[in-house]
């Protein structure tokens, strides 16, 4: 015979343990933030990545009334610091500062990833982008990006990239397949890297980030053909785009964003999509990220279903551009 009170005093245990495993998480929604955030950064300092990122922690902190700490996890072209988010507490304390390399390239050309990155993070802001230009040395004959296709298919012409799957070198395979260029491709370590070669002449073309070749545009060491933007850079209105110059819709960029793992509370969620979209909806921080060589994202990219829209976007980009360069998962 089962006694009521016995079992009575039972069922209320039972409803004090299911209340008390349920409040902190609701109480964390409720609250957030009540602790400093972290931006996780997946590269080495330096570079655009941490260059926005820190902005970002700068212009969000006060908003949200905590401050916000830049930890550069630096490995794996970016794969190491996304995963560390991805599979880690999902409380909004630990977000992933974002590119191309951990979240539109590195699925198609590493065979090993702890994550997916279009199921595993929640978008909260599209912060900024760089675009993509092609960049001749003084010597080379061709003096815009119709030229430029013409000599490449009467004799053979190297351009550089800072490596073997990454986002210039996806861009250029793009361009060949897009334009019938035939340039081949030349790896190099890095974007800086190859820039000595380029100004001497050892090779003759590179594609790379404006932001590294507007200072060497700027000072006549090297002349940028085109610009894969939507429209001409005010930083350097002398440079046509690869549209104007007859490749129908071609853009390119590198971009930086911010995400949060995917079962980060909404509550929170929210509270950090206000504060990113308040950060960069200022004249201050487009200038400051034009600083960088960015341009600040679009209204619609600042949000998180335009940043998530813009990654699925690139995402098949990457996946296509990466089978034309016969680039095989390792």
């Amino acid at each position: 015979m089962h006694d009521p009170l016995h079992r009575r005093r039972l069922l209320q245990a039972l409803a004090a343990l299911s209340a008390s495993a349920w409040l902190p998480r609701t109480a964390l929604a409720a609250d957030f933030p009540d602790k400093p955030i972290k931006f996780v950064v997946p590269f080495g300092a330096g570079g655009n990545v941490d260059g926005v990122g820190r902005l970002l922690a700068v212009a969000m902190s006060p908003s949200l009334g905590q401050p916000i700490v830049v930890d550069n996890r630096a490995g794996a072209g970016g794969s190491l610091g996304a995963g560390v988010v991805a599979t880690g507490a999902a409380d909004g304390y630990t977000l992933l500062v974002g590119s191309n390399g951990p979240l539109t390239i590195n699925p198609f050309v590493q065979a090993k990833l702890t994550y997916d990155p279009l199921k595993d993070f929640a978008p909260v802001a599209l912060a900024g982008f760089v675009p993509h230009v092609l960049l001749a040395n003084n010597d080379l004959a061709a003096k815009n990006l119709q030229e430029l296709i013409a000599l490449s298919k009467k004799e053979s012409l190297g351009c550089a990239s800072s490596g073997i799957g990454s986002a210039t070198h996806l861009t250029l395979e793009r361009f060949n397949a897009q334009s019938g260029a035939k340039l081949t491709h030349v790896p190099y370590r890095g974007g800086n890297s190859l820039v000595p070669d380029l100004i001497g002449g050892t090779v003759p073309l590179a594609s790379m980030e404006f932001s590294t070749a507007l200072p060497l545009h700027k000072s006549g060491k090297a002349r940028i053909l085109g610009i894969a933007g939507a429209h001409r850079s005010p930083l350097a209105p002398d440079v046509p785009t690869f549209i104007e110059s007859g490749a129908r819709g071609f853009t390119a960029q590198s971009y930086v964003g911010l995400l949060a793992p995917v079962r980060t509370p909404a509550a929170a969620l929210r509270k950090l999509e206000a504060a990113a979209a308040s950060a960069l909806g200022t004249a201050a921080m487009a200038e400051r990220l034009q600083g960088l060589g960015l341009e600040v994202a679009g209204p619609a990219e600042r949000k998180p279903a335009g940043f998530a829209e813009f990654l699925r976007a690139d995402y098949a980009r990457s996946r296509d551009a990466v089978k034309l360069a016969g680039i095989q998962p390792e």
